[in-house]
């Protein structure tokens, strides 16, 4: 099974795997409750959008930290 995008280039994006999961997971989260307040249904799961936003380098500045 092929994974696009692949990992090699989202690690270009986000320096670890680690990292990489904690960006990945806190964007997905965000985004589902983004469009959950909204009332908008998802075409796509929250982590497919999200890692597709890594890996077109839509990164907040920072912003993308674990919530508290």
């Amino acid at each position: 099974m092929m994974l696009y995008p692949a990992m090699k280039d989202l690690l270009e994006k986000v320096p670890s795997r680690y990292e990489l999961v904690n960006v990945v997971a806190c964007k997905a989260r965000r985004i589902a409750r983004e469009a959950e307040m909204a009332g908008e249904p998802l075409e796509e799961k929250p982590v497919s959008i999200a890692i597709q936003a890594v890996a077109d380098g839509n990164l907040d500045d920072g912003s993308e930290q674990p919530e508290q």
